[in-house]
């Protein structure tokens, strides 16, 4: 075997176990995306903003497009195939630059973001009275969390002519007066940020594999060029 054939298929088993793990990364993302799903489903009511839905909706498309591309690299290493190493290549590329492209506007942008998803927060209340599926929605969010409102407990006064639903209070209550302090979207962001160290870690971690990814297709497309020349 001649050292430039040799130097492809180590190319060519690096880049598929690499697209393996990425490949299996992608399974895990979009898993937790169902997951975060189906646990929030009581949630669903709620407009997207949501930080949990947002956080959910977020990992299915990721995971989803991170298992189609890792899927392409694999194939295109097993096959040697230019065309399929180029498409996976440009794929991968354009997903690192979105990822690269969504991070910094969420980085730069938070506070605009924030504003915004309260504000259709705001405007879906309205429809708490006439909206039963939204009307559960924001109960369960209320009782689980254990706040009241958006920001404040006072924005529910316009919606229910001055008064609390139930479930801003414990249960058992007549009526609900004082109702819990802490205003909902805050909380549910705070639970969002707990819980999200080790899919960041996770994500980091992709984030490394798809370089070397998008690297070892480089080399293998480079490598299966070449041989082709030699053949000529």
């Amino acid at each position: 075997m001649s050292a430039s054939r040799r130097c492809l298929c180590c190319v060519k088993y690096l880049m598929f176990v690499f697209n393996l793990i990425f490949w299996l990364g992608g399974c895990g993302l979009f898993g937790v995306g169902v997951w975060l799903s189906f646990t929030q489903s009581e949630f669903s009511s709620l407009p997207l903003s949501f930080p949990s839905l947002s956080a959910a909706n977020l990992l299915l498309v990721a995971g989803g497009v991170t298992m189609v591309t890792g899927f392409l690299g694999c194939l295109g290493a097993l096959k040697e195939q230019r065309c399929l190493l180029m498409t996976f290549f440009v794929i991968l590329l354009l997903l690192v630059l979105t990822e690269v492209t969504l991070t910094l506007v969420l980085h730069i942008f938070h506070n605009e973001l924030d504003t915004k998803a309260q504000d259709e927060l705001k405007e879906g209340m309205k429809n708490y009275l006439t909206d039963e599926g939204l009307k559960k929605s924001w109960d369960n969010v209320q009782k689980m969390f254990k706040c009241c409102g958006v920001t404040n407990k006072t924005d529910w006064y316009l919606v229910v002519n001055g008064t609390l639903p139930f479930s801003c209070c414990s249960g058992g209550m007549d009526q609900c007066v004082e109702g819990w302090i802490e205003p909902c979207y805050q909380k549910a962001r705070q639970w969002l940020l707990d819980n999200i160290l080790s899919v960041l870690v996770f994500g980091v971690c992709i984030g490394i594999v798809q370089i070397l990814a998008l690297i070892f297709s480089l080399l293998m497309y480079c490598q299966i060029l070449r041989a082709e020349e030699y053949l000529d």
